[in-house]
C-alpha cells in the first residue's frame, strides 16, 4: 500500500469557485424575488429587451443566452401570461418578433425595480469607495480575458447567463 501525497499547495484564490458561488447565490436571490410578481430571470430579461426594439425569438435567445427550447417554453409562459406575443415582423414578413403587451411593460417596470434592488443589495455588502473599482474590474474581466470562452471538444454544460 502506499502512502498518500499530500495535496498541491494552493498558490492562488480558487477564483473560479468565487465566481460561481456567487454568481449562483446572486441567480438565487434573483430567482426568488422576481418569483414573488410570477416572472422568471429570463422572462424578465425577454421582456426587457424586446421592449429596447423590434427583435426576434431568435436576436432575444442571443442576448439572453438560451437556447431554442429554452426560449420557445419562455415565451409561451410570457404569451399565456399576457405579458408578450408572437407577431410578424414589419420588416420581415418570413420572421416572428416578440412583442410586448401594455400588462408586459408595467411588468417589465416591476421586474427592471426587483432586478435593480437585488444587485443594490450585493454591493451594498462592499464598501462605498470599493463599489466603483469592483464593477470596473468585473466588467473589465468580463468583456476582456473572460469574454469568450474557450473552444473545447464539446459542448459544455453551463448555467445560462441572464443580462439584464
Amino acid at each position: 500500500m502506499t502512502a498518500m501525497s499530500p495535496p498541491p499547495t494552493r498558490t492562488q484564490p480558487d477564483l473560479s469557485y468565487l465566481l460561481d458561488h456567487t454568481g449562483h447565490v446572486l441567480r438565487t436571490q434573483m430567482a426568488a424575488a422576481l418569483a414573488e410578481i410570477g416572472l422568471t430571470a429570463r422572462m424578465h430579461c425577454v421582456l426587457v429587451h424586446a421592449l429596447e426594439e423590434e427583435r426576434t425569438q431568435i436576436q432575444l435567445a442571443e442576448i439572453g443566452d438560451m437556447d431554442k427550447t429554452t426560449m420557445v417554453v419562455t415565451v409561451d409562459a410570457l404569451e399565456k401570461a399576457g405579458l408578450a406575443e408572437r407577431r410578424p415582423s414589419s420588416t420581415d414578413r418570413r420572421a416572428r418578433i416578440i412583442a410586448v403587451t401594455e400588462e408586459g411593460a408595467r411588468t417589465a417596470e416591476r421586474s427592471q425595480r426587483i432586478v435593480d434592488e437585488v444587485h443594490e443589495r450585493a454591493l451594498a455588502a462592499l464598501p462605498d469607495a470599493d463599489r466603483e473599482t469592483f464593477l470596473r474590474l468585473l466588467t473589465h474581466l468580463a468583456t476582456g480575458p473572460l469574454g469568450t470562452p474557450a473552444p473545447g471538444p464539446g459542448p459544455t454544460a453551463r448555467r445560462v447567463r441572464q443580462r439584464s
